[in-house]
């Protein structure tokens, strides 16, 4: 009874995506999807911005949509990018999001279920940080999604398309610029899941 409690349990903490139930903002931005290519969530710290934004990547990842979902569906494997400020932030924010923390263990327990997780690939020069995981996708093929930072520079975001990427934080402008040339071949989608401390900025007004 206990080990069947404790397998229960267990699984439950590797299957957040299933059991993600978005509040009205968070729902409303994501079933912008469906019709908008390019969406941006803007609120106060802690409002669960980066978490739907997570949430939505693992859903192209995986394959896997709720009952509830009217947003964007990818039907094959997706390649994404998700980034922010450094490498650190994106560590400690965005591959927390999406794997559940920093340390291998707790890997499974965020966005992207323990089963879909096939493969990783570790950033170096910077401790527990992951360049690259494979995701069993429900199609049978596998997604791939890479951690990127700003302060990389333009020139590693440049490459090849993506069919999605998630923007933590606002980046700076040729860095949003290369964003929108890596989906325009895919038509893929850009959110950008920020707190708009900069004010009025060119990229909050084409939002």
């Amino acid at each position: 009874m206990v080990k069947q409690l404790t397998k229960a349990i267990t699984k439950q903490k590797q299957n957040k995506l299933l059991q993600f139930e978005p509040y009205d903002k968070q729902l409303a931005f994501l079933n912008a999807g469906a019709t908008q290519r390019v969406r941006g969530f803007m609120a106060g710290n802690r409002c669960g911005k980066t978490y739907a934004g997570s949430m939505e990547g693992a859903m192209h990842l995986t394959g896997i949509y709720p009952k509830w979902w009217k947003g964007k569906r990818f039907d094959n494997p997706t390649k994404v990018w998700a980034g922010s400020d450094t490498t650190e932030s994106t560590r400690d924010i965005l591959q927390e999001a999406y794997m559940g923390g920093k340390l291998e263990e707790d890997w499974g327990t965020g966005a992207i279920p323990k089963e879909n997780i096939v493969k990783t690939t570790k950033r170096q020069g910077v401790a527990d940080a992951i360049d690259t995981i494979w995701v069993r996708h429900s199609s049978g093929g596998l997604s791939e999604i890479t951690f990127k930072s700003y302060d990389q520079g333009r020139k590693k975001w440049q490459g090849t398309s993506r069919d999605f990427i998630q923007l933590d934080e606002e980046p700076p402008t040729d860095i949003w610029s290369e964003a929108f040339t890596r989906t325009m071949t895919t038509k893929g989608h850009i959110i950008i899941t920020f707190t708009p401390l900069n004010g009025l900025t060119e990229i909050c007004e084409q939002l």
